[in-house]
């Protein structure tokens, strides 16, 4: 039993991860019930694949499996079914983290957790200070609080660093180490791609939430997947609820983001940004294949080197583009953790709207790269060359013949 996959573009293309499901693959063969789909390439080499459970049914709903392609090449793969016991164990890529502060000191790692309500004092309970998701690429963290900011973990080398943060002989993440550090400052604004809604031209963050959830969805080798979901949220005085489901793969330097909105109005805008409080170069925009994208290039890490942070939307969905004041707004009274001198007020963020439709998703991806990692991030040019590549591949995604 064969499958062939086409690669519809004049260029190469690493790590391109594909999505099969069950009926797709029922459509093509006899699936043998009880046993697992393994590809095996012509050579008889296994692909690094994942089996996903997305209903919790305990049956495989999404084969994952990830593949390089040449410039315009056809790939032939063979389908095996083996028993669960012999499933390969491949090399893990992608990883998820929360891990709750113990009475011992350590971190438990949980799959589903509560934040603790921002009218409670304030605490940090998480390893990190918050959920921690990456690839062998990059890192991301959002803080597991009322501030609902994400943070970068850049890296030197290809390792899976989440489990390790806060552990004894790790040293601190805001040092240079071997692997890397954490490179960005937040403040009181957006960070890495924290979320927000544009209702009648102001910025409402999605924080200080009646409820603010965890959930792991998926966690393996070549795709995780986790939800972070809000109820009793205040916007402009009505109340709204929002779930951000992301998405993170092998050798890419962005995640996906999809995020749905449930209360919003068709004037209203899901957000999302990046922090400028660094930024002494003037920011940018630039249409990439089927997406609007913006973004930041400069030295303005911590680390005082060359630090790169992008979104991309698709154009369909475009919305505002704009810059925050850059007041500081905890300076001025409004000062939701007094412990982190953080304002719910949005400040120092270069954003980019879309379109919000009550209970329907919108996609957006968020790029990161460090100078330190290699020399193309080093320029704004370098840079935007791989936004534009990786918007083509995301316009233009392999063919499943």
């Amino acid at each position: 039993m064969k499958l062939t996959f086409e690669n519809p573009l004049a260029v190469d293309r690493a790590d391109e991860v594909i999505v099969l499901t069950q009926t797709e693959l029922a459509a093509k063969m006899d699936v043998e019930e009880g046993k697992l789909p393994l590809l095996k390439t012509a050579e008889g080499i296994s692909v690094p694949s994942q089996l996903d459970d997305l209903n919790g049914d305990g049956n495989w709903d999404e084969l994952i499996f990830i593949l390089d392609f040449k410039a315009g090449e056809k790939k032939e793969l063979s389908v095996d079914f083996v028993e669960d016991g012999d499933y390969p164990v491949f090399e893990k890529r992608t990883n998820l983290r929360l891990g709750i502060h113990q009475e011992d000191g350590s971190y438990k790692e949980v799959d589903n957790y509560k934040a603790i309500p921002y009218t409670e004092p304030f605490e940090i309970i998480s390893q990190g200070e918050g959920v921690t998701w990456e690839n062998d690429k990059i890192g991301f963290r959002v803080y597991f609080d009322c501030r609902n900011v994400k943070d970068l973990f850049a890296k030197r080398k290809p390792e899976l660093i989440a489990d390790k943060v806060h552990t004894p002989g790790f040293g601190s993440y805001h040092e240079l180490a071997d692997w890397g550090m954490d490179v960005l400052h937040c403040g009181s604004s957006l960070g890495a791609g924290g979320i927000a809604l544009l209702k009648n031209d102001s910025l409402f963050r999605v924080g200080s939430t009646d409820v603010f959830e965890y959930q792991k969805l998926i966690e393996g080798p070549v795709r995780s997947v986790f939800e972070l979901r809000y109820s009793g949220w205040n916007v402009d005085g009505e109340n709204m609820e929002a779930v951000e489901h992301i998405t993170i793969y092998p050798g890419k330097y962005w995640f996906e983001s999809d995020v749905t909105v449930n209360g919003c109005s068709d004037d209203d805008q899901i957000v999302t940004g990046i922090v400028t409080s660094m930024l002494k170069e003037e920011p940018f925009a630039f249409k990439a294949a089927d997406f609007q994208s913006i973004g930041t290039h400069g030295i303005q890490s911590l680390n005082n080197d060359e630090l790169g942070m992008a979104v991309i939307v698709p154009a369909a969905e475009i919305g505002k583009i704009g810059r925050t004041t850059d007041i500081n707004f905890f300076d001025l009274g409004y000062q939701t953790v007094k412990e982190k001198n953080f304002s719910n007020i949005i400040s120092e963020t270069y954003y980019i709207g879309q379109k919000c439709s009550s209970g329907t998703p919108a996609k957006h991806y968020f790029f990161s790269v460090w100078g330190l990692d290699k020399d193309q991030w080093k320029t704004e040019e370098g840079f935007k060359k791989y936004i534009g590549e990786e918007a083509e591949k995301l316009s233009a995604p392999i063919v499943k013949l």
